[in-house]
């Protein structure tokens, strides 16, 4: 980012301190955004990237980064949104925590697959799409993955071609392979392959498992999704085990968590855990009352509420998630958490007039953030706190922003860095109110 008479510049690929040569390419009253052309002179916060494929790959946005210059920028980011967004400029923004590791610490991996020519032949490959668009960046060895994710990914693109299997052509809508979906609990051990196709039927299928069964012992779990539609979304609704368990299991503290194909888990484990507790003590700095926590997935926050707090009410719309929670709960022995299945614009109000009185309230929403009609809910249930756990700044901004105007306001935001290496941060902030 420079300045440029008189407006902000944004310079993606640059660092701070660089001297360089940029075209613009979008200008408006207050702010601009140019190319790099070429760094004159580097700042003391650029690196080298840990990846070859740096700058063509669109997984990683800030790898050319010091450490301590991505935690920087991710305050900063987390600083500026509640500033210009919610007009928060005033609420205190700690330094965004760091991961425990740098590399190596993602643990779940989606590689769509593509047709790619290699000479005059054209092979099967997989990878990532290059920035903002579907043309795959072929990969072998991801730095930010856990080394086994990379391992399936490698041994499963060689096995596919030695039985000649396509990939899947979103154009014409032929072949067969969409994507390759890798999944290791950091902490187990446990790995998960789930090959997504465009129909059921998946050609000499036995051969495959049994020859990815050879090479990666670490399989506790191979499937298949079938994804029939036309659509960027990755999976579809049928999935089937083809070989070893449905599920792998991961652990976070003392809790174990059963993860299928399907399951949404933070990709950081370690720093999963952190936000965890951390979301935990801010809800519930003294032990004892009634939490209720809203988008609460497989329960993986609940379950550190209930460390803490007398009873936890977990609400959540995809049914699936919360017969994971239930599960999850029952295999930990946790008895003080209960998961209700349901729309939380539908299922708060219910609470409401049920008499529910919970001491805190811990939101944890998609990216989109929470509809206003959950945050007027959650104000009509009059917690004396509310914990919102967010992975975008912009939301967050405009959701404690709505929260308020309707008595709740943010004492502290609290930065994670979540996924090293890439623009994206997340956040826990804490708000109080008078009941």
């Amino acid at each position: 980012m420079s300045r440029y008479q008189g407006r902000v510049v944004f310079v993606p690929g640059s660092a701070p301190g660089d001297r360089v040569r940029a075209r613009l390419t979008r200008v408006t009253w207050s702010w601009a955004r140019a190319s790099l052309l070429e760094v004159l002179q580097p700042g003391r916060d650029r690196r080298p990237p840990a990846c070859p494929l740096f700058g063509r790959c669109g997984g990683c946005q800030i790898q050319h980064l010091s450490p301590e210059a991505q935690l920087a920028f991710k305050r900063q980011v987390v600083a500026d949104a509640l500033a210009r967004i919610g007009g928060l400029g005033d609420v205190p923004v700690a330094d965004c925590v760091p991961s425990p590791a740098w590399l190596g610490y993602r643990n779940k991996a989606q590689f769509p697959a593509a047709m790619v020519r290699d000479g005059r032949r054209w092979r099967l490959a997989a990878g990532i799409y290059a920035p903002g668009t579907h043309s795959l960046v072929e990969v072998n060895d991801c730095p930010i993955q856990h080394p086994v994710n990379n391992r399936v990914l490698r041994e499963t693109v060689a096995v596919a071609r030695e039985l000649g299997l396509t990939a899947y052509d979103e154009d014409a809508g032929t072949g067969v392979l969409r994507h390759i979906l890798a999944r290791v609990g950091a902490r187990t051990g446990e790995a998960m392959l789930v090959l997504v196709t465009r129909e059921a039927e998946l050609p000499r299928a036995r051969t495959l498992v049994r020859e990815l069964g050879r090479r990666l012992p670490e399989l506790t779990c191979i499937a298949q999704n079938v994804n029939p539609r036309r659509t960027n979304v990755i999976l579809g609704e049928r999935t089937r085990v083809l070989a070893g368990k449905p599920v792998i299991s991961e652990r976070l503290g003392r809790f174990h968590f059963a993860l299928s194909p399907g399951s949404f888990f933070q990709v950081n484990s370690a720093q999963a855990e952190a936000m965890c507790r951390l979301a935990a003590e801010q809800a519930v700095p003294t032990p004892g009352g009634t939490v209720l926590e809203v988008y609460a997935g497989i329960g993986t926050i609940s379950l550190f509420l209930a460390e803490r707090a007398e009873m936890v009410l977990g609400v959540e719309s995809h049914r699936p998630a919360v017969e994971d929670a239930r599960r999850n709960a029952a295999a930990n022995r946790v008895g003080n958490v209960r998961f209700l299945a349901g729309e939380a614009e539908r299922v708060l109000p219910d609470l409401t007039r049920s008499g529910l009185s919970p001491a805190a309230v811990v939101l944890d929403p998609p990216r989109k953030g929470c509809a206003p009609s959950v945050l007027q809910a959650v104000a009509d249930l009059r917690p004396m706190r509310v914990v919102y756990v967010s992975c975008d700044p912009a939301t967050l901004a405009r959701d404690l922003a709505i929260l308020a105007r309707r008595g709740y306001q943010a004492q502290a935001v609290v930065p994670l860095d979540m996924f090293p290496q890439t623009a994206h941060v997340e956040a826990v902030a804490t708000l109080t109110g008078s009941p």
